[in-house]
């Protein structure tokens, strides 16, 4: 098994940069809030183009989200727009 990228992290508790360059989001680990909410992976920043969107539930458990083969390519920066979440975790190549 070869690795392809060297994969790093970044902790959020409210919207932001997860890397200010190219890159690739290759997971979520997500801590919901007290109401239904969602996690927007946006590449160019706040008003960047859409690459996902992930719902979460109210008071929901804490969730890890793998995300296939490359992840979620995001040529000019990968951003994340938080609502009504606590706080997530994006790993990133």
């Amino acid at each position: 098994m070869a690795f392809t990228s060297d994969v790093k992290s970044t902790r959020l508790a409210a919207s932001g940069d997860i890397f200010g360059g190219r890159s690739r989001v290759k997971g979520l680990y997500i801590v919901p809030g007290g109401s239904a909410g969602s996690v927007v992976i946006k590449d160019g920043g706040s008003s960047g183009t859409t690459v996902a969107t992930i719902d979460t539930v109210a008071n929901g458990t804490t969730v890890y989200i793998h995300l296939p083969e490359d992840g979620l390519l995001c040529t000019t920066s990968s951003y994340a727009t938080l609502t009504n979440v606590t706080a997530i975790t994006a790993f990133y190549a």
